[in-house]
């Protein structure tokens, strides 16, 4: 892990290389990833069982991909009671945020005889992926399928790599509470693109929402435009902004949980402080010392993770808003005066007592979150991206004559004659 100071030589190299990791798909994973897709969309069930055999290890048929009734029920039943109720607990709080989210659409009457309109429609049917490799996320289900619930989708679908072709039981509760309609044992590429086209078995989405591995992102990448998306989710990552007088063991604890996901995870701490710096580094190799996903934490470490040590607590928000990360805990004495200096996060956390962790499960906020930077222009999941907006135009005659004229006008000025024709013959 690199301590180095932001008016160093080879900072901003540096820092350069920090925000493009996995920042794009090599020549060789988007090639196989397009043969996935490809293949998917023109041979069905087919191609797709025949790529959950070879990538995953384990046979489906259109008989056994999906989820019956009875394997989810038994699926649900073996869940212990009191994991039971943390995800009830979780479910309950997600709801309760997102509720606020809910739109409604709106009516001008601008003048006698003029209505404009915004209809507010759900889509129809949305697909859920939520990873199952090195780890199953039972909380992703919940933040990409309460929202969807909320704003009135039809039907929500989830696909979620088994083991073994076996439906995980955190994985079917967490269905089951936040309003999944169907599940489908299958994961990656394969099944994004199932998702996007339909086969025999899986019918096609409007929308796909859910964060996965780099096959997953580049897949959805490729069939955006044939059905919406979410965004390209990246590797995880955490900022934290602390000042000398901030709890080292809690910013090195924090940082330690982003970068246990995977190996291309990244953690930076800015800090105008030094000691502080050299404290909780000293802190990070304590810790790491009793972690159960040492190895996965210490290839981010070397690579991707990062003290920097800033000249001032402004510089540190500027850096920050230049990282965008898809996350940001603030741990100074005021919290509330720096985050109105940030432009650029995915979620804020603030103070000692907020944890990245809170967020994840039980704060209530999404956790399916812009990465890579994309907290420049894009936002946390929510219920408003399973709506789409339609316009609505009613002209009575005389308001219609009172905008013909400039209209057609407005029409010739572009060249299009046809347009103004189309206005004027009205008017005879």
């Amino acid at each position: 892990m690199k301590i180095i100071k932001s008016s160093a030589a080879g900072f901003e190299k540096f820092f350069r290389q920090l925000r493009q990791r996995g920042g794009a798909f090599s020549p060789e994973l988007l090639s196989s990833v397009a043969k996935i897709v490809s293949d998917v969309a023109g041979q069905g069930d087919k191609a797709l069982f025949r790529f959950t055999a070879e990538f995953d290890g384990y046979k489906l048929s259109a008989a056994t991909a999906e989820a019956t009734a009875a394997e989810k029920k038994k699926a649900v039943s073996s869940v212990k009671p009191e994991d039971l109720k943390v995800i009830e607990l979780a479910a309950r709080r997600i709801e309760n945020y997102h509720r606020h989210q809910i739109a409604r659409g709106y009516k001008l009457k601008q003048e006698s005889g003029l209505e404009l309109e915004q209809r507010i429609l759900p889509l129809q049917r949305i697909g859920i992926y939520a990873p199952g490799g090195k780890a199953s996320y039972p909380s992703t289900i919940l933040m990409a399928a309460i929202p969807a619930r909320l704003a009135g989708v039809a039907e929500i679908i989830l696909v979620s790599p088994s083991r073994d072709g076996k439906l995980n039981p955190l994985i079917a509760v967490a269905a089951e509470i936040s309003g999944v309609h169907r599940i489908f044992k299958i994961g990656g590429a394969q099944a994004i693109a199932a998702l996007a086209y339909g086969t025999e078995t899986i019918p096609p989405v409007d929308k796909i929402v859910g964060p996965g591995n780099a096959y997953v992102a580049a897949a959805k990448k490729m069939v955006f435009g044939q059905v919406d998306i979410d965004m390209i989710a990246g590797p995880s990552e955490v900022v934290v902004i602390a000042d000398a007088k901030a709890n080292a063991s809690f910013a090195a604890a924090d940082m330690l949980a982003q970068i246990e996901h995977d190996e291309m995870a990244a953690a930076l701490l800015l800090t105008p402080s030094e000691t502080f710096a050299i404290t909780v580094y000293r802190e990070i190799r304590r810790q790491i010392k009793t972690s159960a996903r040492k190895k996965i934490i210490e290839k981010s470490l070397a690579r991707y993770c990062a003290i920097i040590i800033t000249g001032s607590l402004d510089e540190a928000v500027n850096i920050a808003n230049r990282f965008a990360p898809e996350h940001l805990e603030l741990m100074t004495q005021s919290p509330d005066k720096i985050l109105k200096k940030v432009r650029n996060a995915g979620s804020v956390f603030l103070g000692s007592y907020t944890p990245e962790a809170l967020g994840d499960y039980l704060a209530g906020t999404n956790h399916i979150l812009p990465t890579g930077g994309t907290a420049r222009f894009s936002s946390p999941l929510g219920v408003y991206d399973f709506y789409k907006r339609m316009s609505v135009l009613s002209f009575s005659r005389k308001a219609f004559e009172k905008l013909s004229r400039p209209t057609a006008d407005f029409a010739r000025m572009e060249g299009l004659d046809a347009h103004a024709h189309s206005v004027l013959i009205r008017g005879k």
